[in-house]
């Protein structure tokens, strides 16, 4: 029942080119940094992330998209990423692009056995009839679009099927975390991050704070345990790192 790792290293230790990931975090709260870093250390490339964007300010999963280790990309928000935007309209990166509410229930369906489900988000539009650029040619063509999806209507109203997700492995980070891997979340890094951690197979999470089973009032608890397979205890200055995207308040 002790799950935890005592390095970033040895947690992804097993992560093989071409793995697909479920990566938590939204902008720069709540992302994995040091396991990202971890991954990147290891050389590890081609890989596959769902993740409601891919890294900020040269943090996060940018890391990995700049050094080229990525090769498709699910999400919602490209956001002020240039270099994520240079590489899918390149050619260079095969990119799907999702409603925000539809990835994140994706994520969660995947992790509780959901193969599929029924919403409007897309209804009437190219998320619904195909021939969103999934991948460009680097000179203004398509060379791969999205295929149309089942559209079902329940009493007079439009349903598309959207598929639930589940990869071979999710990144979160916790605000803290027992040694049975139960976590919590603090405030907006609770996210995507619970909805990355059910979709992973193997589930890793790095923890500013780890405690001892009991620690944790159950009610408190925001994720169980059981959707978490490796806990990497974070140092104080570990922890403690965390950027500012945008600064709105004069110094």
């Amino acid at each position: 029942m002790d799950k935890v790792v005592a390095t970033a290293l040895e947690a992804v230790a097993d992560v093989p080119d071409g793995a697909t990931l479920a990566v938590g975090g939204f902008g720069l709260s709540g992302v994995p940094n040091v396991l990202i870093r971890a991954l990147y250390e290891r050389g590890v490339s081609g890989l596959g992330v769902v993740s409601n964007n891919c890294g900020a300010m040269e943090s996060g999963l940018a890391v990995l998209l700049s050094a080229g280790r990525i090769a498709r990309v699910t999400g919602s928000y490209i956001g002020a990423n240039k270099e994520f935007a240079r590489q899918y309209l390149g050619g260079e990166l095969e990119v799907e692009m999702i409603p925000q509410g539809t990835l994140a229930e994706r994520l969660r369906a995947g992790g509780a056995g959901i193969p599929a489900f029924y919403t409007p988000a897309g209804v009437g539009t190219q998320v619904a009839e195909g021939g969103l650029p999934w991948r460009y040619d680097g000179s203004g063509g398509v060379t791969l679009a999205s295929p149309p999806k089942e559209v079902r209507e329940f009493d007079g109203v439009e349903y598309v099927l959207e598929h639930g997700i589940r990869t071979d492995f999710a990144l979160v980070r916790a605000a803290k975390g027992d040694r049975h891997g139960n976590l919590v979340f603090n405030k907006s890094t609770r996210n995507f991050n619970p909805l990355a951690a059910m979709a992973g197979r193997v589930t890793i999470a790095e923890v500013e704070e780890l405690v001892e089973p009991g620690e944790i009032d159950p009610d408190a608890v925001h994720l169980p345990g059981i959707f978490v397979q490796r806990v990497v205890a974070l140092t104080p200055e570990q922890a403690a790192d965390k950027g500012i995207e945008r600064r709105t308040v004069s110094s």
